[in-house]
């Protein structure tokens, strides 16, 4: 009796058990399709995907619960737990985009490598600093400093302690996260200006008037703002390097414009060639003081490779061109030709193709 009591006890024993585990493994089945559930469904993103922020010092517990609070998450712990066994919990700063169909497995994977949305900006050549820093501060999703809300106090922050950076951002296309300041992506275009002017020096013609870098820099902007065609950028470099060789003014538009500041009023006259002001050229001797626009590298490449040649003027056509003389005479011809026969309604553009008049 004792030993059919202990057979059945043993078996009542052993389905207890196989119920227990029978139990625990359809639990575990459960939380196995809980975590897979909570991994590879779509996230409620809607049609155009999410934006959203992540603060800088942020960690990856605080972004799943911002991201639950605002119903994209529905289990950040799970989510979290996967990040830790994945070794994927290092997140970076910036504004992510996730498109529509993502699930809870690419979003730590895209907190992981970084995956931010970078904007684009454009930096023209022949713009002063002050329109590259209009452009910057307008820039989508630049964080505005008081450092950049003046000319002065950028060029300050950039490390120019007479307050002028004229000349000293490259112009091209910069790439950026969201949270970058203006006075960041200003220093960046600002590096990339002294390389290229060491690049370009580095390979400079022999007997330039130069006596460092920066005096090619204003010369690269005069080039720069004086024509729009690329195939002149050297020959007009050739002019300006043989008259400064030979003591003659430089006698070049855009720096007088540049001069004359904001009074300027987009029509150039005989009266404000003979306005006395350190960017006169019809007045001064020489370079200017500063650069008077951002020059790009093939501006810099032409005023560092001028052309040889024997031309000691050039005129605007009218169409962006011009046309170079060896003499005053042929000058004053041109002059005659594109200049004064021209239709009353001709405009030269003095940021691109104006001219630089003779003696």
């Amino acid at each position: 009796m004792v030993k059919k009591k202990q057979a059945k006890t043993g078996k009542r024993t052993w389905r207890y058990l196989l119920g227990a585990l029978f139990l625990a493994l359809l639990m575990a089945a459960a939380g196995l399709w809980a975590v897979k559930t909570a991994l590879v469904q779509p996230l409620a993103v809607g049609e155009e995907g999410l934006r959203f922020e992540v603060a800088s010092g942020s960690n990856l517990s605080r972004a799943l619960r911002q991201l639950q609070e605002r119903g994209v998450l529905k289990w950040p712990r799970l989510v979290l737990a996967y990040a830790y066994w994945q070794g994927e919990t290092a997140i970076h700063a910036g504004e992510y985009l996730l498109p529509r169909g993502s699930n809870a497995m690419d979003l730590v994977a895209r907190l992981n490598r970084g995956d931010v949305t970078r904007y684009r900006l454009t930096l023209v050549e022949g713009w002063t600093f002050r329109q590259a820093l209009e452009q910057v501060r307008a820039g989508r999703n630049i964080a505005t400093s008081s450092a950049g809300s003046s000319v002065e106090s950028a060029a300050r922050a950039l490390g120019f302690e007479d307050g002028s950076a004229e000349g000293w951002i490259f112009p091209d296309t910069y790439i950026y996260r969201s949270g970058t300041t203006d006075i960041e992506l200003l220093r960046q275009a600002h590096q990339r200006m002294q390389r290229v002017l060491d690049e370009e020096w580095r390979g400079r013609a022999e007997n330039l008037p130069y006596h460092s870098p920066y005096e090619a820099l204003i010369m690269a902007s005069l080039v720069e703002k004086e024509t729009g065609q690329p195939s002149e950028r050297s020959e007009i470099a050739g002019v300006f390097v043989r008259r400064l060789g030979r003591g003659m003014r430089l006698q070049t538009d855009p720096a007088v414009i540049y001069g004359l500041g904001e009074t300027f009023d987009g029509n150039l006259t005989r009266a404000h060639l003979r306005q006395p002001t350190p960017y006169n050229t019809y007045v001064i001797d020489g370079l200017p003081p500063t650069p008077i626009a951002l020059p790009g590298r093939e501006a810099i490449r032409a005023a560092l490779n001028p052309k040889a040649g024997n031309s000691l003027y050039f005129v605007g056509k009218g169409d962006g061109s011009h046309h170079f003389s060896a003499t005053l005479a042929e000058h004053n011809r041109a002059v005659r030709e594109y200049q004064l026969k021209r239709r009353a309604d001709y405009r030269s553009s003095p940021g691109r193709s104006s001219p630089a008049e003779g003696d």
